[in-house]
């Protein structure tokens, strides 16, 4: 993504037909296409809530993950980035107006996460949820860790000390890529579902594919797709 942040134009390759298109940003290399861009291509609910951060780090991260989103969307669907719709569907859960957001007819699947210093953002033919994050501190994995799936739990009881972080925070970006494929969020429950702590791989909830994401260090991420059989 970034060889094209002079520009802001992509020209992706077709999306595979199973499994995602995973693309990853760094905002500091995209920042000045996508201050350039912002205005052209974000929507005012977009450009409201990028005014609204009160540290320009983030208010950067925010405006070049969704211009780098709106860049690919439209060069996927062979539209403007400007020229977008997006919206969000009902909660599977609850019924309420913060589930998956999506383009109107499903003509793609798309995810986005971000956090300081970089964007991962997926696309794919079925329902789709990535997310990345910092490694968390000791001092945060310990107390949320007892909100985990009671397996879960025990899988990080049984760590050394000194490798419970990463492994809260492995588990905590499948469960956060999960919860945005099915477009629920954190309301779901993090105890809900049990997909494991441990490196080998994540367990696989009914219907879905969950892959951890090699990422640079300090970070971790995951994505997950629905099976293409039991898409919507």
């Amino acid at each position: 993504m970034d060889q094209v942040a002079k520009t802001g134009r992509v020209t992706p390759a077709p999306l595979p037909r199973s499994g995602p298109a995973l693309w990853e940003l760094v905002p500091e290399v995209w920042r000045p296409a996508a201050t350039e861009l912002a205005d052209e291509v974000l929507d005012t609910g977009e450009l409201r809530r990028a005014a609204a951060f009160r540290f320009p780090e983030d208010r950067a991260t925010y405006t070049a993950a969704h211009v780098g989103l709106r860049v690919l969307l439209g060069a996927y669907m062979n539209r403007h980035p400007g020229s977008v719709v997006l919206e969000r569907r009902p909660c599977p859960d609850c019924g309420g107006p913060h589930g998956r957001p999506v383009v109107p007819g499903d003509e793609i699947h798309f995810s986005l996460s971000r956090t300081r210093g970089l964007v991962l953002m997926a696309f794919a033919q079925v329902s789709v949820g990535v997310d990345v994050e910092r490694l968390p501190p000791a001092s945060r994995a310990e107390p949320v860790s007892k909100t985990l799936h009671p397996e879960e739990q025990r899988e990080l009881s049984a760590l050394p000390e000194q490798e419970r972080a990463e492994a809260f925070g492995r588990v905590w970006v499948r469960k956060e890529a999960f919860f945005k494929g099915l477009g629920t969020g954190l309301a779901r429950g993090l105890e809900r579902d049990y997909l494991g702590v441990l490196p080998h791989g994540a367990i696989q909830p009914p219907g879905w594919e969950i892959s951890d994401v090699t990422m640079g260090t300090g970070f971790l991420a995951a994505v997950a797709v629905q099976r293409s059989e039991t898409a919507d």
